[in-house]
């Protein structure tokens, strides 16, 4: 085993997904992801508190280029433009090449309690984000958390229809489809 190698985050990420993938979350241990990936267990808790961690990485990363988005909106942009504006920025950091993997990610949660109640906290913390940062730009409540969960709601309903290997739309695509529908959804509430 090499003493340093690039990208070990990275590669304890995908260990991970596809151990859980193969044995289930329950059943593997984070020596054995720190072993797939070629790494010891000391360098995987440098980089995670636990192994629940290693599936939600990126959060810390997402919540802020959501923020940055909405704060570098153009100041006649209308709350939903401005989320608009942040489901853009997140999205272009899903390429093709992460297709499969979020598959993979989705397959798992889906199948682990713990893991979903993670997932939902993260979903949270995400529409916190927005929702703060369309507070920075004056939008008062209930615009701005209004606003940022129908954001929230329009990227996780496009993620999950870009995990389908069938799908070939961008997540981007996909995105500000579910974004609109959703501002379509509550004109029509009247």
């Amino acid at each position: 085993m090499a003493r340093w190698e690039p990208n070990a985050r990275e590669r304890l990420v995908r260990a991970a997904l596809d151990l859980f993938t193969e044995q289930g979350y329950d059943a593997t241990t984070v020596n054995e992801i720190a072993d797939r990936a070629g790494l010891t267990k000391t360098t995987f808790f440098r980089h995670f508190p636990d192994k629940r961690e290693v599936l939600f990485a990126g959060q810390d990363t997402h919540a802020r280029l959501l923020a940055d988005a909405i704060t570098e909106a153009p100041s006649p942009a209308t709350p939903l433009q401005a989320v608009g504006a942040a489901l853009d920025a997140i999205t272009a950091t899903f390429t093709d090449d992460r297709r499969e993997f979020s598959a993979k990610l989705r397959s798992v949660t889906a199948g682990n309690s713990e893991l979903q109640e993670r997932a939902a906290f993260k979903r949270s913390g995400l529409a916190k984000a927005m929702a703060d940062a369309l507070h920075k730009r004056g939008i008062s409540e209930p615009t701005a958390g209004l606003a940022a969960e129908l954001g929230i709601r329009a990227f996780y309903h496009a993620f999950d229809q870009w995990a389908d290997p069938t799908n070939r739309q961008t997540l981007a695509e996909l995105a500000r489809h579910a974004l609109g529908e959703l501002r379509s959804a509550t004109a029509a509430l009247g």
